[in-house]
């Protein structure tokens, strides 16, 4: 299939397909003419790109996980995995503070609001 298939069955944009091929984490990705020609394959790696970037892994981050063609170093993965669930926890914990600090300036001014 060519770039207007995998970007339409990826939701991929064909510039962002190019750019992983670019960057490295698409290879081998074979050619019939000047047209690239992607495989199935290519679909699910694609599809696990998108994927990792909702979850805040960056491309650059990505392509140090990627060890041959379309094949991730899945250990590699588990350590960022919990990485970021790590960085997540504690601005989980960082905005559950500042919600109490709204809740407490919010009594503060309402009680102050009443005073008047």
């Amino acid at each position: 299939m060519y770039i207007g298939e995998i970007a339409k069955r990826t939701g991929a944009s064909p510039k962002a397909i190019r750019l992983y091929e670019t960057m490295g984490l698409l290879t081998h990705v074979l050619r019939e003419g000047s047209y690239r020609v992607y495989n199935t394959e290519d679909v699910e790696f694609v599809k696990l790109i998108k994927q990792a970037q909702q979850l805040g892994i960056s491309l650059t981050e990505l392509k140090k996980l990627v060890v041959s063609r379309n094949t991730l170093d899945w250990y590699a993965v588990i350590e960022l995995l919990d990485h970021k669930q790590r960085k997540v926890n504690a601005e989980i914990e960082a905005l559950k503070e500042m919600n109490k600090q709204i809740s407490m300036y919010r009594t503060e001014i309402e009680e102050c609001l009443k005073n008047l």
